[in-house]
């Protein structure tokens, strides 16, 4: 995945140069204005308090700014996919609750990932793709400086379907019974120091299962809805059943797939993991998704797995 994106199009007519992305204490805000179909911004400097409790400071109505809390494990310069497509369902959620039904539910979330996500400020942008009273599919890009990731998801309408509700899934045991495990010691970055673990069961090569939680907010001061929050942590899947060590094998995502049929709620994620390798560079993480009631859909995540030492 290469580096993507620079200060900005519309400032500098272009990209003089690559990789240069605002520093925590000079972050811009990049303010939609709403007379116009395609974003237009302007650039103000916000200072971002370094002790900051949450992964984005709101910079304006779908603009944002990272905290050091949504680091990234693979690169420095980079933002963890898993705060970030909790920051781009929550801006569905909003989007959702301004325009649609409250009845309707999210079934499916499903993100391509266009680059690596740099460090800079984040603006969003939601549509309609597919309209439709009891069927709608919505898509969110979210642009540091030029469009890193496109999210797509299905709302379905609400029927009560109680009496036949059910899965095949095993729940995991309470989170309260499990010893404590710290993804810290194995991957680097704010966003994984920022995790409070607990550990399910014997871990095998490409095969685990654990509870994550966190104290830090997604949205610095703003009411956060559990579908987002679950949403914010699911992303840590491919870092809980390590098939090969993170330091000579390589293995991000490109996408991101989430298919639910009950909606999430609390604060703690369950994940039940597997990780495959193919033989030619392909990989998959496939994961059932729990919370504390038990399960609640799953998560896939298309791998591209590279030595990191040739």
């Amino acid at each position: 995945l290469r580096a993507g994106g620079c200060l900005s199009d519309e400032l500098n007519g272009g990209c003089p140069t690559p990789g240069r992305f605002l520093p925590a204490d000079q972050q811009m805000a990049r303010v939609a204005s709403p007379s116009q179909h395609s974003i237009q911004c302007l650039f103000v400097t916000r200072p971002i308090d370094a002790q900051e409790n949450a992964y984005f400071v709101r910079l304006g109505p779908h603009c944002y700014s990272p905290t050091e809390h949504a680091g990234g494990t693979w690169r420095a310069d980079e933002l963890h996919l898993a705060p970030v497509a909790g920051r781009v369902v929550h801006e569905m959620e909003r989007w959702r609750q301004a325009h649609l039904d409250p009845a309707m539910r999210f079934s499916r979330f499903s993100f391509e990932l266009l680059g690596q996500i740099p460090r800079g400020t984040i603006e969003m942008h939601t549509e309609v793709v597919r309209p439709g009273r009891t069927i709608e599919l919505i898509e969110t890009t979210m642009t540091i400086g030029r469009v890193i990731i496109r999210g797509r998801a299905w709302l379905l309408s609400t029927e009560d379907t109680s009496a036949v509700a059910g899965s095949p899934f095993d729940p995991l045991p309470d989170p309260e019974t499990q010893p404590d495990f710290r993804m810290s010691d194995i991957w680097p970055g704010g966003f994984i120091a920022s995790l409070r673990g607990k550990r399910v069961g014997p871990v095998e090569p490409g095969r685990g299962c654990a509870w994550l939680t966190t104290d830090v907010e997604l949205v610095t001061g703003e009411p956060v809805s559990p579908l987002a929050s679950f949403c914010a942590l699911v992303d840590a899947a491919n870092g809980i059943a390590i098939r090969q060590k993170p330091t000579d094998w390589m293995y991000p995502n490109v996408e991101w797939t989430v298919h639910l049929f009950t909606q999430p709620q609390g604060r703690w994620v369950g994940l039940d993991t597997r990780v495959s390798f193919g033989p030619d560079g392909l990989g998959l993480t496939s994961s059932v998704l729990h919370d504390l009631r038990g399960p609640v859909g799953m998560l896939q995540q298309s791998l591209t797995v590279r030595p990191l030492h040739t």
